[in-house]
């Protein structure tokens, strides 16, 4: 059967070609045209080069509660951030980008984590950067940022440059390298510390002056430093919890740095680090490495390590200083397995200035008729010689006071006996000594004394506030609270009173 088409039986064959060459030139006229208008780029096709900026994560640090770095300009940042938390149900930002890059940015409880990777694509040739990557972290007494890649330090300008491939859009961060976050006070003495990011060789320092092949950490040693309380819960122990996991191999750079201080801690700095100490302020030299911690970790709490967070413990760093110190007692008395041979030491903290034991003599008389052997001492700047004392003790006592912190040399399972003034001292003895000393697997005993046992009563009339409205003294500010409660305050213990706690001491040691 034969198919005729409509175009086949309404022209003849030589009508049928005609019609097709006209078709054809016409073709050709077209795309003759679109190549005059449009100028197409008929070469050969360009090397891809994608690049996703590195230090945008920097600008999107801080999200969690009301925390926030300080910015040198503007508040665009924050109010973009909101906008995100606001339109974001889930507790967890993540933001990925293009998979051929392998730039992925997650925000989560505080910490931002921002990584670069740029791939170049040519004629099937694929070549990789090291990665490039700014860790920072936001909580409720630290903030820190750990970074990877070609950093450069300027002691000079307290700077820190990282290399990135844009500029911050609102220009550079800053970081207080102290762990005592929102206390503006320690703060002042805080030297800032700027953390750049830079796209070319211009904008770094000229030169790379030494080169390191092991870690950095940045921190300072101003604040409260000088207050053996904030010494070991704002320096020491962050110091630790952020260089331990090196084993030595890192390199401290101290701002702010106190000669006196680093004498104090010499054996701890030293086993935490091999490597000479660097004054980076006084330092004309750019130092370059490939890792930088700026600021240290800390946990909220005073003197504590979360070890379900941590791969330390507080366990673990007691048995650092014990090491650190070359201490020899792991263990307190047991008084059941002693059989009476050793007499258990007590450790009486005196003081010279303010709460200070006014019967010092007294408490010893009747500690040793109770079968203890008594040990009074102040303690001072020379830790060594303190933390061989402590640590020879079961049993240490003093009022409330920086002092107490060496309870961190005392053995496992020894007791902590905290005499609290009248004040309202309750939650910061709690907070400072009384939580802490669990967490150290001490047994802790809190003495609250009465009035009458103050020397405030021979300073103001029975019925004065300072005596008999505390919260009320509280209320005007800490000024006041201190000037009064903490540095006007003796302590004459009733001995009869104090001696239940010593028994109870006692006791405990037979467990």
């Amino acid at each position: 059967m034969t198919y005729d088409t409509i175009f086949a039986r309404s022209f003849s064959r030589y009508d049928q070609k005609k019609l097709g060459y006209g078709a054809f030139l016409g073709c050709l006229l077209i795309a003759l045209s679109f190549c005059i208008v449009f100028k197409p780029y008929l070469g050969s096709l360009p090397v891809l080069n994608m690049r996703m900026p590195v230090d945008v994560g920097l600008k999107m640090l801080r999200i969690t509660n009301s925390y926030s770095f300080e910015k040198l300009r503007g508040d665009d940042i924050r109010s973009s951030m909101a906008t995100i938390v606001n339109e974001t149900s889930s507790s967890e930002i993540e933001m990925v980008e293009s998979d051929t890059t392998g730039t992925k940015e997650t925000i989560s409880n505080g910490n931002a984590i921002r990584s670069s990777t740029t791939t170049v694509i040519n004629n099937k040739n694929i070549t990789q950067k090291k990665e490039m990557k700014t860790l920072c972290h936001v909580e409720e007494r630290t903030e820190f940022c750990e970074m990877y890649g070609d950093i450069r330090v300027d002691g000079k300008t307290s700077t820190v440059f990282m290399a990135a491939d844009t500029m911050l859009e609102s220009g550079p961060w800053v970081i207080r390298p102290y762990s005592r976050r929102g206390d503006e006070q320690a703060f002042k003495r805080v030297t800032k510390w700027f953390i750049k990011s830079v796209v070319d060789a211009y904008e770094t320092p000229t030169q790379c002056d030494q080169r390191h092949n092991v870690p950095a950490i940045i921190f300072s040693t101003a604040g409260y430093a000088g207050n053996n309380f904030h010494d070991y819960t704002d320096i020491v122990l962050p110091l630790y919890l952020t260089s331990r996991q090196f084993d030595g191999e890192v390199k401290f750079l101290i701002t702010d740095k106190k000669p006196w201080w680093i004498k104090k801690f010499r054996n701890i700095l030293q086993k935490l680090s091999r490597y000479e100490l660097v004054d980076i302020d006084k330092e004309v030299n750019v130092h370059c490495f490939t890792s930088v911690t700026v600021g240290l970790k800390r946990y909220p709490q005073e003197l504590k390590i979360d070890s379900s967070k941590s791969p330390y413990s507080m366990k673990d760093f007691r048995k650092f200083l014990r090491s650190a110190y070359s201490l020899k007692k792991e263990n307190a008395i047991n008084m059941r397995d002693n059989g009476g041979k050793e007499r258990p030491r007590l450790f009486i903290l005196s003081r010279k200035n303010t709460r200070a034991f006014t019967n010092t003599n007294a408490i010893v008389g009747m500690a040793t008729r109770l079968g203890f052997e008594v040990v009074v001492t102040e303690v001072d700047s020379h830790v060594a010689k303190v933390a061989e004392m402590v640590n020879s003790c079961d049993v240490m006592m003093g009022v409330h006071g920086a002092g107490l912190t060496n309870m961190i040399f005392l053995p496992e399972n020894a007791i902590l006996i905290q005499v609290i003034p009248i004040g309202g001292f309750e939650w910061l003895a709690k907070t400072d000594f009384g939580e802490p000393s669990k967490e150290m697997n001490l047994r802790y005993i809190g003495y609250q004394i009465k009035t009458e046992e103050s020397t405030l009563i021979q300073q103001y009339p029975p019925d004065h506030e300072v005596l008999n409205d505390p919260y009320a003294i509280q209320r005007r500010g800490w000024h006041e609270f201190k000037s009064i409660y903490l540095q006007k305050q003796n302590v004459n213990l009733d001995v009869d009173r104090f001696r239940i706690t010593l028994l109870r001491a006692l006791d405990l040691l037979h467990q």
